[in-house]
């Protein structure tokens, strides 16, 4: 036999001649049964321990489905991927455990460990099917989503998963049987692609509402803003999100759309800043200007509110411009809205008996004389000689 030969690839289980190979297994059988009994005794007890073992874990797997205080969370998930845990499964994994112990013949052996390959492989992809889809479900079957529109996807979610997932499966054990999968690999993708390309706009909303149940960016009745629109949650579909505008009016959003810009969820935030600006006059004395900082906060701190920032801004076109910025605890707008008005007129108030003007926008006009000298209009000279 050539190196090239020596190196390639043994599969499991020999296919090019089933016959013969079922003889062979059964002449290797017998006399193996015949000369090592007792090890063969031996092996079956231990691999009827395991089996019944296996048995009470999907027992307890099954319990846990049935507990109600587990029915909301990972608990019942994995259960049901336990309960789904078939005999043959168990079966071959006992007889995999102990064919070493009881000296079995290479045709036996390489029997059972084909036979434990493809249960192994198919109960893998049946364990992944059950623990994806039921997170899926857990988290579409949660109050803050629109368990409708969102359950009515599960079907289509259920048969792309079925199928990825066994299709894997299927290449595995026709890799190990010594069948060449290169060809079938390449056309379960041209396959893939083609369907993806036909059915692009279905999963880019599927994926879009899928990235937001886990993601998790917003809830239902969580106050967001996108672009120009600000509103409450009130549904997340599978193509789109509802959001009824603080304006009245229900907008419906596109999933995909949402997840391509920037969203502010106000809902989580622990306060509210507000800041405004408050112009004085230039009349103004420098010395009551001083002042101006500590009566803001003082007026402000009065609202049980904490002060980022009172003090001087800049100097605007018809006033010296002076800064406010505080927050309030918590997320309530109505509460914020009536802390700020009361602020606002006390402001209004304090200014008044302080007798520190609030400015606004005015004009000065200069008039000169003949010779060019500045005069105020109406100046008694200028009108004595009109």
């Amino acid at each position: 036999m050539s190196n090239n030969s020596a190196a390639a690839k043994e599969p499991i289980f020999d296919t090019t001649n089933v016959p013969r190979q079922i003889d062979r297994l059964i002449d290797a059988s017998t006399l193996w049964v015949q000369t090592h009994w007792l090890q063969v005794l031996i092996a079956f007890g231990i691999g009827a321990v395991i089996v019944i073992a296996l048995h009470a874990a999907r027992r307890l797997g099954n319990r846990l489905c049935a507990r109600p205080g587990l029915a909301a969370g990972w608990g019942i998930i994995i259960g049901r991927a336990v309960v789904r845990t078939n005999n043959f499964f168990i079966i071959m994994l006992a007889a995999q455990l102990v064919v070493g112990y009881a000296g079995a013949p290479r045709e036996v052996a390489s029997t059972v460990g084909f036979l434990f390959t493809v249960a192994a492989v198919f109960q893998a992809a049946i364990w992944a099917r059950e623990l994806i889809l039921g997170a899926i479900e857990h988290r579409t079957q949660s109050e803050h989503y629109s368990g409708e529109a969102l359950l009515s996807a599960m079907g289509l979610i259920r048969l792309l998963v079925t199928f990825a997932l066994f299709a894997i499966a299927l290449v595995v054990v026709l890799d190990n049987l010594g069948v060449n999968v290169t060809g079938l690999v390449a056309g379960l993708g041209v396959g893939g692609i083609a369907i993806g390309l036909a059915a692009q706009g279905i999963f880019a909303d599927l994926f879009a509402a899928l990235a937001i149940i886990f993601d998790r960016p917003f809830r239902r009745g969580d106050t967001i803003s996108y672009g120009t629109t600000s509103g409450v949650i009130e549904s997340i579909g599978l193509k789109s999100t509802r959001i009824r505008a603080f304006t009245g009016e229900l907008r419906v959003i596109s999933n995909r759309q949402l997840l391509d810009k920037e969203i502010q969820n106000t809902t989580v935030r622990n306060h509210i800043r507000i800041g405004f600006t408050i112009g004085v006059t230039y009349e103004t004395a420098p010395e009551t200007l001083e002042r101006v900082p500590a009566l803001l906060r003082e007026i402000a701190e009065a609202e049980e509110v904490t002060v980022a920032r009172a003090g001087f801004e800049t100097f605007g076109a018809s006033s010296l411009d002076y800064a406010l910025q505080f927050d309030i605890a918590g997320n309530d707008w109505p509460t914020a809205h009536a802390k700020r008005d009361r602020i606002m007129v006390a402001i209004i108030r304090r200014f008044a008996a302080e007798k520190i003007g609030i400015a606004y926008p005015t004009q000065t006009t200069y008039t000169a004389a003949p010779d060019g000298t500045l005069v105020m209009p109406y100046a008694p000279s200028l009108t004595k000689g009109a």
